[in-house]
């Protein structure tokens, strides 16, 4: 065996297991192989003047790459059982707020002090969001920003790269169940080891089916959230912000009775493209430093589509849906609240005219033209519910970025310890179907790391 450990993925998951496992046995050889670049080298090429859209890296780095697609996404650590995944159903609730109070723990002694903690506890906002039908769920929200989680993960990886072997621009080919472990495949070579952990994320789902095709371990079907970013002026929520940063809001809705969510709220943010395989959606983020911070406020607006037999292929249908806003507007559409309720397409002089400036450069188009009826319903009735708490959020002038689709993995049937029905090889992390957030995937790291530590 060349290794004890092989770790597929240094995002949050593949970071904190690799983390833990040297705090609790440091000799111990650890490799860790991902697909993106270290951490200085993920640039992203747009810069607004030269480079406007996305050219299509061939290793997108808001994607992948040392910290995960969660490395530009603000650095929010929700500590909560409410949202973010569904950890706790396989550890326990009170296991779970443990694991991600310590990596809040870790965030802070890496960089993250002095950031604020934001919570929903006792907030006057859940009633008044009750009274109109909205319903605030509970939440203690770490957010260090873009730039301190940069820090962070600069820090964690400084320390890291001493006891660990990194194996960057990397994708692992094929694992292989061998006598006594595990063979990983990649340009590298062949590596083996003992245990391997599989924390591939979102982006990593479809080598995540495959494989767990080729092992044959059981999956369950998932969900896909297909929806918008909402951008307006920063004074619209900043009642909501200013005290609880991240409000994550569900609504359901009286046509349908479909749940429509707010996620990853960015006050004075920046909307940014992604690419993932190859498909250019939308996000957002925001920094700590006021200097980088803009006079906008963004936040996602999903509806979670939940598919029976016959049809299987939750991502599939997600993906299609953003190829056709590709295929419309060469990338990221552009359109206002105003002109997607008139039936308007939005024009570049409609967008010029508006009271507020976009902070992505996307294409003006039409909205109704690639959302599904049923979707896009859902999104305006929510919209104007929030109007109702945040008084502005449906003016004309409100902007709204398609597609945004947050892509999940079928869920891997593991156990408590989130390995799956073979010894020593575990599924952790959004590639598990089982996390959604940066909180709950670093959590599921810790806990898999502990795991292998103690039959070490």
């Amino acid at each position: 065996m060349n290794y004890d450990v092989i770790i597929i993925g240094a995002g949050p998951g593949g970071i904190f297991a690799a983390f833990e496992l040297m705090q609790k046995n440091p000799d111990l050889k650890v490799a860790v192989f991902e697909a993106g670049h270290e951490l200085s080298k993920r640039h992203c090429p747009i810069d607004g003047k030269k480079i406007k859209s996305c050219i299509g890296c061939k290793s997108c780095s808001i994607m992948s790459g040392f910290g995960g697609a969660g490395a530009f996404s603000d650095g929010k650590y929700n500590i909560t059982n409410d949202f973010g995944g569904t950890l706790y159903e396989y550890i326990g609730k009170s296991e779970a707020l443990e694991l991600m109070r310590y990596i809040d723990k870790i965030n802070l002694k890496y960089g993250g002090e002095g950031t604020k903690l934001y919570t929903t506890a006792g907030s006057r906002f859940k009633t008044l969001c009750i009274q109109h039908d909205l319903h605030l769920l509970d939440a203690s929200v770490r957010h260090l920003g873009t730039d301190i989680n940069y820090i962070v993960l600069e820090n964690l990886y400084a320390d890291l790269k001493e006891k660990v072997d990194f194996f960057f621009d990397t994708s692992v080919d094929s694992v292989s169940v061998i006598e006594g472990g595990y063979s990983v495949k990649c340009k590298a070579g062949e590596f083996s080891a003992p245990d391997c952990v599989i924390s591939v994320g979102r982006s990593g789902s479809k080598w995540m089916e495959k494989v767990c095709a080729e092992l044959e371990i059981p999956t369950n079907s998932n969900r896909v959230d297909i929806g918008v970013r909402v951008e307006l002026p920063a004074a619209v929520f900043a009642h909501l912000t200013d005290e609880l940063y991240e409000s994550k809001i569900v609504y359901r809705t009286e046509k349908y009775g479909d749940k429509v969510r707010t996620f990853c709220m960015n006050p004075k943010g920046a909307v940014v493209n992604e690419n993932t395989n190859g498909i250019i959606t939308v996000n957002g983020h925001s920094y700590e430093d006021p200097e980088r911070q803009t006079e906008n406020t963004n936040f996602a607006l999903l509806v979670a589509k939940h598919f029976s037999e016959p049809f299987k292929d939750s991502n599939g249908y997600g993906e299609s849906i953003a190829r056709l806003s590709n295929m419309l507007g060469g990338g990221v559409i552009v359109q206002r609240f105003g002109d997607l309720i008139r039936g308007k397409r939005s024009t570049p002089s409609r967008i010029e005219e508006a009271f507020i400036t976009p902070t992505l450069n996307a294409t003006p188009g039409d909205l109704s033209l690639v959302l599904p009826k049923r979707i896009l319903d859902g999104i305006i009735e929510m919209l104007y519910a929030l109007d109702k708490v945040a008084p502005g959020t449906a003016n004309d002038d409100t902007l709204l970025y398609g597609v945004e689709v947050k892509f999940y993995n079928m869920e891997v049937e593991v156990d408590s310890k989130l390995q799956t029905k073979y010894k020593g090889l575990y599924i952790i992390g959004d590639g598990s179907g089982i996390t959604h957030s940066l909180s709950h995937a670093s959590a599921s790291g810790v806990h898999v790391a502990r795991s292998i530590a103690e039959n070490k």
